[in-house]
């Protein structure tokens, strides 16, 4: 267990979407370390099982379900899971993206709608599907995970998924309007570039030094930093907080720091 662990998820229970690798597996660790059950929804067995196994291996609770996201049924499923498994849900975090690269005029629509499918569709789905657990809960949560790219920046070839994310924060406002009543917070938390297996593939060691040099905080993101901004949010500290985006990039869409003078 990590030295901060505190245990300010003791006892509650989660569903993390995307949760086999990079971001969402520092996230189910993350979790875990604070006390949370946690049910770990993947599409790859094989990546999720090993996070699973991760997490009991440190004394921590956490179940796998195999589920092809971007379906009404998958999300259902789910949600299914998870009321089986404890009763009750109080976190929900839909981390899972899927994310076509291809200029505009060369991405196939089944690509678009794939997109959208497993991004703001399935968001959806999961929120209707767990909002009576997550009414019932003390301390409910919904957390999605967007992007700078949403609203800060974009790179070519990736329309598609800048607009996934920009949907996803506009359906945090919405959201959190809707259930707010309810005692439910729902937040979104933006990444900058962070450092994964697949977003560094092919990546050079000169390359990620060349990048660091053009951040204000001259490091590339890890996904602890990502998880850290999700357990605030899922947390009594941020009990306060809803229908907000928090962009966790390390000055990322600032832009390139100039030099102006000497």
């Amino acid at each position: 267990m990590a030295e901060t662990a505190q245990g300010r998820l003791a006892g509650r229970t989660a569903i993390i979407t995307g949760g086999g690798r990079g971001i969402g597996e520092a996230i189910v660790k993350r979790f875990a370390e604070e006390g949370a059950k946690l049910l770990v929804a993947t599409r790859t067995a094989r990546y999720g099982q090993e996070t699973v196994d991760a997490v009991r291996a440190a004394g921590g609770e956490a179940h796998l379900i195999v589920a092809e996201l971007g379906t009404r049924n998958a999300a259902t499923k789910i949600v299914d899971f998870a009321k089986r498994l404890w009763g009750g849900l109080d976190i929900l975090v839909h981390n899972a993206a899927y994310a076509p690269h291809g200029m505009l005029s060369d991405t196939a629509d089944s690509e678009w709608s794939k997109a959208m499918d497993v991004g703001p569709n399935t968001a959806f789905w999961l929120m209707k599907d767990a909002f009576p657990l997550l009414r019932a809960s003390e301390a409910g949560r919904v957390i999605l995970t967007s992007s700078i790219m949403a609203d800060r920046n974009s790179i070519p070839g990736l329309s598609a998924y800048t607009a996934v994310k920009g949907a996803i924060n506009s359906l945090v406002r919405g959201a959190a309007v809707d259930l707010g009543p309810e005692g439910i917070t729902v937040n979104a938390v933006a990444p900058g570039g962070t450092m994964s297996v697949s977003f560094a593939a092919g990546m050079s060691a000169d390359y990620v030094a060349e990048w660091e040099k053009t951040m204000p905080l001259r490091r590339v993101g890890q996904g602890i930093d990502i998880a850290n901004a999700m357990l605030f949010l899922a947390s009594d500290d941020g009990s306060y907080v809803t229908g907000q985006t928090l962009i966790v990039d390390g000055g990322q869409a600032l832009g390139i720091p100039l030099k102006i003078g000497h």
